[in-house]
């Protein structure tokens, strides 16, 4: 196969994975069979069954709907409907596919604007009567995209459920093709009404997660069950072999009348992590560029420098008035925590009373990217003076009125 690094010879192995060698350490070398690069197949017209609902599956990049090119070693994205069903057999005994190209890319150049894309291409196939929706998406952003798209979507009379792969389709251990038929399963057999994850439980092929879109993290680069419930769990469980579903919790929304948007987001959002060794010109940065609003992931309960107990730190002085002057300027300052787990409490440390006493907003547990979307989806859809009251209610299922202690939390 072709090898981006000239002293490498890279092989495609049977079982998908490819395995590299130093041109230094092979003795001998054979052309077998040489072959010109295929034209790509003509695929068989799909016959819809009109007993079988319709599925519209969106798509925005990713790994999910992609397969490998022997030409450069590398995957190619496959859109229509008769490369899906190629690609993903089982579809066509579970539902009708059509499908949207929204765009082409990786999840971490999305924008806020490309939420309310989305948006639009879900209420064209919505009027379209089609029974749920996928959403093919990268993984790095997926779980901000559905949490941004749980806020757009008011109400929904379908499923909307977001869809990545961890493994790309040309390797054994892929986990594209179980991801995207459990969410078909899901969609076709439940009453589920609104944005949900749906991805691999855990490491081995035996079921798949509906995860909340709000309260979902990815907590591994690679794993196949890197998407994890935080400070909650999963709606619902699908077995890949019996294709038997389990819901695991009972207040999860169901199929609503109609379809009621809200696709508005405000660009002018940000998000600041706390770190060692900051300066108050990292605040005040938000303030010279005019932000409406600004997320900040505090440390530990809610916090941030701001007092100066020694020499060293006598900068951290210039904090806090710097984040006085970024709320009067009109900026909604919000607070979480760098920690995945637990939640924010402002009342504890004298440090998180002097934060609220400069007019910061508790993010309570909201994860920081949750709170940053629902910040931007506020800012654009409601007045100014309704955002600290809304900003601590729980509307979508991304703040926990209390957090019940778990012996293991990770689980």
């Amino acid at each position: 196969m072709p090898s981006s690094n000239k002293n490498i010879i890279l092989l495609k192995l049977d079982n998908g994975y490819n395995i590299g060698f130093e041109k230094k350490e092979v003795t001998k070398m054979s052309v077998l069979k040489s072959k010109e690069t295929e034209q790509k197949k003509s695929l068989p017209k799909i016959i819809k069954n009109p007993n079988l609902p319709t599925i519209a599956i969106l798509h925005t990049g990713g790994t999910i709907a992609s397969k490998v090119d022997y030409r450069t070693g590398g995957v190619a994205a496959e859109f229509a409907p008769e490369e899906l069903i190629s690609l993903f057999q089982e579809l066509q005994q579970i539902a009708n596919i059509e499908s949207e190209l929204i765009a082409q890319m990786w999840s971490d150049d999305l924008r806020f604007a490309h939420f309310s894309l989305i948006a639009k291409a879900i209420e064209r196939q919505v009027s379209k009567k089609v029974k749920g929706i996928i959403i093919g998406m990268g993984t790095d952003n997926l779980a901000v995209a559905a949490a941004a798209l749980s806020f757009i979507v008011e109400k929904s009379p379908i499923p909307i459920i977001l869809v990545g792969a961890q493994r790309s389709s040309d390797r054994g251990s892929s986990d594209a093709a179980m991801n995207l038929i459990c969410a078909a399963e899901f969609i076709t057999k439940t009453d589920f009404g609104g944005v949900a994850i749906c991805m691999h439980e855990h490491a081995s092929d035996a079921t798949c997660a509906i995860l909340p879109a709000c309260k979902t993290y990815k907590l591994h680069s690679s794993r196949r069950d890197a998407f994890q419930a935080v400070n909650s769990a999963a709606l619902a469980r699908v077995d890949y072999q019996t294709r038997k579903i389990t819901f695991l919790q009972n207040g999860y929304p169901k199929c609503a009348e109609k379809l009621i948007l809200k696709p508005k987001m405000e660009d002018k959002v940000g998000l600041l992590k706390i770190h060692v060794s900051m300066f108050p010109e990292q605040f005040s940065f938000f303030k010279d560029k005019r932000y409406k609003g600004l997320i900040i992931e505090g440390t530990g309960l809610g916090h941030t420098p701001g007092q100066a107990p020694n020499k060293e730190s006598i900068i951290h002085k210039k904090i806090y008035p710097a984040i006085k002057r970024l709320v009067d300027s009109g900026c909604a300052v919000v607070m979480t925590t760098q920690c995945i787990f637990g939640g924010v409490n402002m009342n504890v440390y004298d440090k998180g009373r002097d934060l609220m006493g400069l007019g910061i907003i508790s993010g309570r547990d909201m994860l920081a990217n949750t709170a940053l979307v629902k910040l931007s989806w506020l800012l654009a859809n409601h007045p100014r003076k309704e955002i600290e009251k809304l900003m601590g209610e729980n509307l979508r299922g991304e703040i926990n009125p209390q957090i019940q202690y778990q012996e293991n939390f990770l689980k």
